[in-house]
């Protein structure tokens, strides 16, 4: 019975996976364009609520740390319930939450939808990294974490210029039924998945709570300082940590932690993620209010450097099976360094370097997911990869998170009138050029700290 079973479940994988990595594809490109095409209009809601930068940045913050906990929440569910069930879940919320800002009458409401938005969107990672680490062999891992890397960087890239088209067209309120969009790739999830049994097992609702709570509370630290938050922040991860430690089976393993190449594997991951983040937040920001360009324009600027980063997102992913993604990982870190220093030099002048700009950054990004992800899985036990793939989401997400909250206080507090870099071109964007190139110095200690840890690495297939 048990080798019947085995063998359907060797043909079945190998009668859908390819059309499995095609819708994920497409899910994978809603779920971030809906992050990204919401950046463009950050500049039209701020003036439609009268708020600051960091207020306005809710809209992108909250959706990213709903995503991070939500990605890691649904893989630690794909232990227990079906990956169709949570699929369904995942899309049919996506769709609820792109309802309520569609019809939002306040700044209150349209935070709602967007993080219904983000519990649906949440789940399309989960699967996403799962697919290629269970049903390809190591030689084809980086293949198809390229096509995901691409999927998500042509949805980062594509979202500003949809959001810049929409809202300069329409009305910002518009992305929200562009985001419906996804609700095209519920049928055929429940065509290909198999809606399997639940399994045996159980899922720690305690420790989930306390890391969300200490999440929140660190992220309103960065944009409202209070003492109740400090506490709440405090009280939570330690709270999380005794749960972990003592639970049976625990929201976070520990021992995975203990796995020095999977550690460090995960902070160059957060630093990554958090820096390319940078550009998604900075560059609408810089073009809207230092270069004075409308939306359409801004989305048209950022448009190339998007479609640069889909079409080499897969070459990355090709790279790292041949050459290796340790490698890789190299190649994706210099272009993002190189690329930053580029936009502290060009803030505030030429469009046309700043899109090129744009283009060496979006390749390092692209680079960075397919291979990193494939870097992490070499360091991970076959029987943890489900759980390690999941902090790696969460991780990379609240590192999104975290960049825009502390990028938009920075906007807040300064007004810079002397410039970091002695190349930077233009005054009025020296707040910009400033913040680039404090980028590009967590770039630098990021390429360190890499080669500190994977000199000579040999991981499972390297």
């Amino acid at each position: 019975m048990q080798q019947q079973k085995g063998a359907l479940q060797t043909r079945i994988d190998e009668s859908v996976r390819t059309k499995l990595v095609a819708v994920l594809s497409v899910a994978l490109f809603f779920s971030v364009m809906n992050g990204s095409m919401f950046v463009v209009a950050l500049p039209d809601i701020a003036r439609q609520f009268a708020l600051l930068p960091s207020q306005a940045g809710w809209v992108i913050a909250g959706y990213a740390i709903i995503f991070a906990l939500g990605s890691m929440t649904y893989g630690k569910l794909a232990d227990i319930y079906s990956l169709r069930r949570l699929i369904t879940v995942g899309v049919l919320l996506f769709a609820v939450g792109s309802l309520i800002g569609f019809f939002s009458n306040g700044f209150a409401m349209l935070i709602v939808g967007r993080l219904v938005q983000s519990l649906g969107a949440s789940a399309i990672p989960a699967l996403a990294m799962l697919i290629p680490i269970r049903y390809f062999p190591f030689s084809e891992r980086g293949r198809v974490l390229g096509i995901a890397a691409s999927s998500i960087a042509f949805g980062a890239g594509i979202g500003p210029l949809t959001g810049g088209l929409v809202t300069g067209l329409w009305h910002w309120r518009y992305l929200f039924l562009v985001s419906l969009g996804m609700s095209i790739t519920l049928p055929f999830f429940r065509l290909w998945l198999a809606d399997e049994p639940k399994k045996d097992g159980s899922f720690d609702f305690i420790g989930a709570v306390t890391l969300a709570a200490a999440a929140a509370a660190l992220l309103l630290l960065i944009t409202n300082y209070s003492l109740l938050l400090v506490i709440v922040a405090i009280v939570s991860f330690g709270l999380f940590l005794i749960r972990v430690n003592r639970a049976r089976n625990p929201f976070i393993q520990p021992a995975l932690l203990a796995n020095r190449y999977y550690r460090n594997a995960l902070i160059s991951g957060f630093l990554a993620m958090g820096t390319a983040f940078g550009i998604m937040f900075l560059v609408p920001l810089m073009l809207s209010n230092a270069n004075q360009l409308n939306t359409a324009i801004i989305g048209m600027v950022m448009f190339p450097g998007a479609m640069s980063a889909a079409i080499m997102g897969r070459q990355g992913g090709k790279l790292a099976d041949r050459k290796g993604s340790v490698s890789v990982v190299y190649m994706a870190l210099a272009l993002l360094l190189l690329g930053f220093i580029a936009l502290s030099t060009f803030a505030g002048s030429s469009i046309y370097l700043i899109a090129l700009s744009l283009i060496v950054g979006n390749t390092g990004f692209a680079f960075i997911q397919a291979a990193l992800a494939k870097v992490v899985s070499t360091t991970l036990p076959h029987e943890q990869a489900g759980v390690g793939m999941g902090i790696y989401n969460l991780m990379n997400f609240m590192a999104g998170a975290l960049s825009v909250a502390i990028l938009s206080k920075f906007l807040d507090l300064s007004s810079s009138t002397t410039a970091i870099n002695p190349l930077a071109l233009k005054p009025a964007a020296f707040i910009y050029s400033n913040l680039f190139f404090g980028l590009a110095m967590v770039t630098l200690v990021n390429i360190s700290l890499f080669y500190y840890t994977f000199k000579g690495f040999k991981g499972t297939g390297e």
